[in-house]
């Protein structure tokens, strides 16, 4: 189903799409890419939504930072500097986090209007970035497609062709609380990543690849998320062609679970720890399936050069179930 949601400033109308299956009702809006709400039930049969949203556009006009459910890009994450190298040139962009990058900067994918297709249970959202756009180079036509599955799986692909040399590595920013409200932090994480990537007090990882034994940052049996967590964790399984699971979410009040599974090579996990009104601290735990933060800038990295001719692949799948 399509429905008009609201208008901004400029007449410009936004759209949202409801997907329903399997017991899943997810609502996807043209502005931002953003996943607004994703309803299943607990072990008892009751749906609750298990992602933080705003009921109406207004929300996400006014409060943009948290980046609510967005599709962020060109760039998700940081760049130090708010500038990298490619091909002998430094490119500058716009920086938004102190002296650094996030998220594709000040105006990102995030705050932008995305033309929406209806495909067989989902929707493809579409843009054209253009060249310069944030100070990214190259014309980027990007699309993400939104699916449920026979399971209720929500599937998310992206692809993305280029008119020159660029750098892309795209997320959705969804912060999940399982019981649909209060603290999520007592929620049982369990991540497939012996290793990190340590950060300076920019959250600029440092370079090196920290093995996770014996520190607060092992996942690789569940355990509580807690708090104090903005890293991006080294997925054992590195890039793959299909999605596989790297994570599990679970609730044991509800019984509600999430699985996460990927194509990427990393995952952020974010705990919420400044997550701004009307939101309190911890209210939700965001897993963005990513490349790693600064990797224009880290040629020891996996890549996220684009070309012409190339194409930009990613694929998430956010499964959902009770035990």
């Amino acid at each position: 189903m399509n429905e008009l949601f609201g208008t901004l400033s400029d007449g410009t109308p936004v759209h949202r799409w409801t997907l329903e299956r399997a017991g899943v009702r997810v609502r996807i809006l043209s502005y931002g890419g953003i996943v607004q709400s994703v309803e299943v039930p607990d072990r008892d049969g009751r749906a609750g939504d298990v992602v933080l949203g705003f009921p109406g556009l207004d929300g996400y006009l006014t409060h943009p930072e948290p980046y609510l459910g967005a599709l962020v890009g060109r760039y998700a994450n940081r760049i130090a500097g708010a500038r990298f190298p490619l091909d002998g040139r430094t490119y500058a962009l716009e920086p938004n986090n102190g002296p650094n990058a996030l998220h594709g900067g000040v105006r990102g994918f995030d705050k932008r209007v995305w033309e929406g297709t209806p495909v067989e249970h989902g929707v493809r959202l579409a843009r054209v970035s253009p060249h310069g756009e944030e100070g990214f180079p190259g014309r980027l036509e990007v699309s993400a497609t939104y699916t449920l599955q026979e399971s209720g799986a929500l599937r998310i692909a992206y692809e993305a062709v280029t008119g020159a040399p660029t750098v892309v590595n795209l997320t959705n920013h969804s912060y999940f609380n399982l019981a649909g409200s209060g603290d999520a932090g007592g929620h049982e994480l369990r991540l497939a990543a012996s290793r990190y990537t340590p950060v300076d007090a920019d959250l600029i990882p440092t370079g090196s690849l920290d093995d996770v034994t014996g520190t607060r940052f092992d996942f690789r049996e569940a355990r509580k998320a807690g708090a104090g967590y903005d890293h991006n964790f080294v997925l054992d399984k590195g890039v793959t062609d299909v999605p596989e699971q790297v994570a599990e979410l679970h609730d044991p009040a509800s019984g509600r679970v999430l699985t996460v599974a990927t194509t990427e090579p990393g995952l952020q996990l974010y705990t919420a720890d400044h997550l701004g009104e009307p939101f309190a601290p911890g209210g939700g735990i965001a897993l963005e399936t990513q490349h790693f933060p600064d990797s224009p800038n880290r040629p020891e990295f996996p890549g996220t050069v684009l070309r012409p001719g190339g194409v930009y692949r990613s694929e998430t799948v956010y499964g959902f179930g009770i035990r």
